[in-house]
């Protein structure tokens, strides 16, 4: 920890003495319940690592229509967006795989606490979703490979009170069109929630003016359903399902060399089948799923008759039991997931399993203000492949957490951890013989190890008349990382030969004021990541595509009568990427740049004061409100300023 970092921390510990005067004043918020961090319900205040929370309010205020886009505006990393539907995001200098599944990644994608099978955002609506629940740094002791930067899991709604429905429609610049229907109630045992939208979008103008061809896309449907039954008292048996189809996006390649007919179509799809159990006195709970679904793409360019696919199957299981007598709480249990890639391109088959079980300990003290918590982990991993004619390579690893939460006021927490991450070497790393375009070799190694991390962190929460915040510090050595080695002057293989450092502090803030006399209520807030160091330990040089600095800020109003108002401004540094737009992939700098969403909503209830009721709603959203000219990826630039118009009945 540098001289600046613990300076900061030290002066935010030493005035949260100086306030403790007025504890009976203050009310600490952290009774927030939260999943993704333990795979149980806790409350927020036990945490001992850094997790971020969107909530079902701020999500129907944004403008976005996918998890990529409200990351986007999130802002908490580097963002790598193309047109045609696809984009990853980045946390702490690492990132999620927008191709195909999510085993390339360093940052895992849930959908209610297991794989999504895609590391692609843009594959994951927002509509039916009650929050999104970020963990910043390694869960592999929860979660497995891949959960290296961070998790995100997005939580499906799960419907309650009286039935629903609504219908919207929402017409734009760029010819764009959607239309969505959601449903959600409760009728005795039986919930459920869903929506359904169906999207169209032509090609789109650059904040510079210039008209990018090709990055149309059609036919774009998206689907969420959570459908569930209580058999008794504490225990329900459910059904979920999520969809995501585009039958034609458009693939235009660079703005300076637009490819004007390629395209890709793309289907991720699943099911999940889950019991959920506890007993009434609630010192025993338990969970059991099983999940099967496809990611389908497919590649095309009519003008050369070239096409190409890339399907993985998944399936999986997961089961676990938790034990609370008291002070102590033990949470164990099996994971299992198989994938099965099958591909025109090489390699053409392959087929990767992964069982793992781990236990997750945590034990109060102190009337519960001192949280203690631990966990450990082990995978197995087995690939087979048609390249290495059937032959399996194997890998294992084990993984371990600590951390602790000290509740020092009604208002303010300290809290540190310890914790691992780790991806398991991929099918081509571990047993490929694949030729590259330019006639090179690449061959596997079955004696590689996982890519391996080791993260320290310490900060605090605070929740403090209205005000909420947080602050951390964190550290990140990175080892074992996997590369391409030259073998001779046309042959590569794989080796553990990298390793990189990153740390740096992050920061949260919000605070909600209500208007007296009024009704009105608004809540400014803001966020920001700052790397302190982000470097390649092998090279000397700082990594490629990370920005040393990401912020975001805005405004969200409503005036408790039907309007809802926000305002996002998301500012993305500079940062070092290849240029591969003009062939040579050479390290260029890429300015920094800010990008504004504003957004409102007035609802007219058709029962007067019963905002929650019947009624309807207009919208007007402006995307990229001052008409920048920006990039996430060189070469690609975004939409100029468009505009959004809805219209949503709710009955």
């Amino acid at each position: 920890m540098n001289r600046r970092t613990l300076a900061i921390l030290m002066a935010a510990m030493l005035a949260s003495r100086g306030v403790q005067a007025e504890e009976n004043l203050l009310a600490y918020a952290g009774d927030e319940i939260v999943v993704t961090s333990s795979r149980v319900k806790q409350p927020k205040k036990e945490l001992t690592s850094n997790i971020t929370i969107i909530t079902k309010e701020e999500i129907s205020k944004s403008s976005a229509n996918d998890l990529g886009e409200l990351l986007a505006e999130k802002n908490l990393g580097h963002i790598q967006k193309y047109p045609g539907s696809s984009t990853s995001v980045g946390i702490r200098g690492f990132r999620t795989e927008s191709h195909g599944n999510d085993l390339m990644g360093k940052v895992l994608v849930l959908l209610d606490g297991r794989r999504a099978g895609t590391g692609n955002l843009a594959k994951i609506m927002t509509a039916n979703v009650e929050r999104i629940e970020i963990i910043r740094g390694p869960a592999a002791v929860q979660y497995g490979s891949a959960a290296i930067g961070g998790v995100i899991n997005v939580i499906t709604a799960k419907g309650s009170g009286a039935p629903s429905a609504s219908i919207e429609q929402e017409l734009g610049s760029n010819d764009f069109s959607k239309t969505e229907a959601t449903v959600q109630g409760k009728s005795g045992r039986f919930d459920y929630s869903g929506s359904v939208s169906k999207s169209d979008a032509g090609s789109y103008m650059t904040g510079s003016g210039a008209k990018y061809l090709n990055t149309r896309y059609s036919d774009q449907k998206i689907a969420s359903m959570n459908v569930g039954y209580e058999i008794a008292d504490n225990h329900r048996i459910g059904i979920l399902f999520h969809s995501f189809d585009v039958d034609y996006a458009g693939s235009p390649s660079y703005l300076s060399d637009p490819d004007p007919d390629s395209y890709t179509a793309q289907n991720n799809h699943s099911v999940d089948f889950r019991y959920d159990g506890e007993t009434s006195d609630r010192s025993f709970s338990w969970m059991a799923r099983y999940f099967t679904g496809q990611d389908k793409y497919r590649y095309a360019d009519p003008s050369s008759g070239y096409e190409s696919t890339k399907d993985v199957d998944q399936q999986g299981a997961q089961a676990q039991v938790s034990w609370q007598p008291g002070a102590l709480r033990l949470i164990t249990g099996f994971d299992w997931l198989k994938y099965e890639l099958d591909s025109t391109l090489k390699p053409n088959w392959a087929s990767y399993e992964n069982p793992a079980v781990f236990l997750l300990g945590k034990y109060s003290l102190f009337d519960e203000s001192l949280i203690l918590t631990a966990g450990v982990r082990y995978d197995d991993y087995r690939v087979k492949m048609k390249a290495s004619e059937g032959e399996s390579r194997s890998a294992d690893n084990f993984a371990h957490q600590a951390g602790l939460a000290w509740q020092v006021s009604d208002f303010l927490k300290f809290r540190s951890s310890f914790a691992q991450g780790f991806r398991m070497p991929s099918e081509r790393e571990l047993a490929a013989s694949i030729p590259d375009w330019y006639g090179n070799l690449y061959v596997g190694n079955p004696d590689l190890k996982p890519e391996s991390s080791d993260t320290y962190e310490v900060g605090m929460d605070l929740s403090w008349k209205g005000v909420n915040g947080s602050l951390t510090w964190f550290s990140t050595d990175y080892t074992d990382m996997i590369e391409a080695r030259v073998v001779d002057a046309k042959t590569y293989t794989y080796e553990n030969i990298g390793s990189a450092t990153v740390s740096g502090i992050e920061a949260e803030l919000s605070k909600v004021f209500s208007i007296d006399g009024s009704s009105w209520t608004l809540e400014p807030y803001a966020g920001y990541t700052y790397l302190l160091r982000y470097r390649d330990n092998k090279s000397g040089d700082d990594l490629l595509f990370t920005p040393q600095w990401n912020a975001s800020t805005g405004l969200r109003v409503h005036d408790g009568r039907g309007f809802n108002g926000a305002f996002n401004l998301a500012y993305t540094g500079k940062t070092f990427v290849q240029n591969y737009e003009t062939g040579s992939g050479e390290v260029v700098p890429k300015g920094g740049f800010a990008v504004a969403n504003l957004s409102a909503s007035r609802k007219f209830p058709f029962e007067d004061k019963d905002i929650n009721g019947p009624g309807i709603t207009l919208k007007a959203e402006i995307n990229n409100l001052f008409d920048r000219d920006y990039q996430y990826v060189t070469g690609y630039p975004m939409p100029g300023r468009t505009f959004v118009l809805g219209l949503r009945a709710d009955i």
